[in-house]
């Protein structure tokens, strides 16, 4: 299946992203019938964060997890990342104080940094999955959790049809309205198409190292949220505080 180009190229890829930023939380609640708020807060309950977690919100956006993560966990310390920084911008403008702008294969993190890692409608877009697996492991402490929400295919052939044609049709609807080109959100279907499906997910997290896997679908499959345990022992308090304290420090705000 052919790869999208903006997924192969990162500055396409920020364009795009920087020029839908202002409207992006007003598309991401058309394409998902007004439920994305509710999803991303059932995510944040099924990871169960301590009080004091360090929480990684990757692929931010404008920074939803960070602020759900925040109000469950008012002690918490959320650190958005996103390519663009136009989003980082807005995610700083509605509250979250800590943005970064880096490349999700590339981290600049230490080891064993983050409790928990949430990605909202990001797995699609990064140019090598596995190898941001690679490094969303990397970041995670040991037992630490991965909580993604994203855009599936169906299992079922001909509602797998149905929901392309669906998501084409509004995308190039809102991005002539909006944006004045089509492209900008037919991007969506495309870069579903060459997407993996649910159950592939689920066992390539194993495969990474990721236990107790649990999957929520919703639209028929269409959306598919995940949580799912680093499969090793727990980092020491002593280390836990020296992630904390290191974290502060070197954070590339926006």
């Amino acid at each position: 299946m052919k790869i999208p180009a903006e997924r192969q190229n990162l500055r396409l890829m920020r364009e795009m992203f920087s020029t839908i930023a202002p409207r992006y939380d007003f598309i991401t609640r058309v394409f998902s019938y007004g439920m994305d708020r509710r999803w991303k807060r059932r995510g944040v309950d099924m990871a169960g964060l301590p009080e004091h977690a360090v929480v990684l919100d990757l692929a931010s956006g404008t920074g939803d997890f960070s602020r759900l993560v925040a109000e469950r966990r008012p002690h918490a310390t959320p650190v958005a990342v996103d390519l663009t920084e136009r989003m980082l911008r807005l995610a700083r403008a509605r509250g979250v104080p800590a943005a970064v702008c880096a490349d999700a294969t590339r981290l600049p993190f230490p080891e064993h940094t983050f409790d928990g890692v949430f990605i909202g409608y990001g797995l699609r877009n990064f140019p090598d999955l596995n190898l941001a697996l690679r490094e969303i492991q990397r970041v995670t402490r040991p037992g630490g959790l991965l909580v993604t929400l994203d855009f599936f295919l169906p299992a079922n052939p001909l509602l797998r049809r149905l929901y392309l044609s669906y998501l084409y049709l509004q995308g190039a609807f809102w991005g002539l309205l909006l944006h004045g080109r089509p492209r900008v959100y037919t991007y969506i279907p495309d870069s579903l198409r060459s997407f993996v499906s649910m159950q592939e997910f689920a066992e390539r997290l194993k495969r990474f190292g990721y236990a107790s896997v649990t999957a929520r679908g919703f639209i028929c499959g269409g959306i598919g949220l995940y949580c799912a345990a680093k499969n090793e022992r727990s980092t020491p308090a002593a280390a836990r505080q020296t992630r904390v304290s290191g974290l502060t420090g070197p954070l590339r705000q926006v």
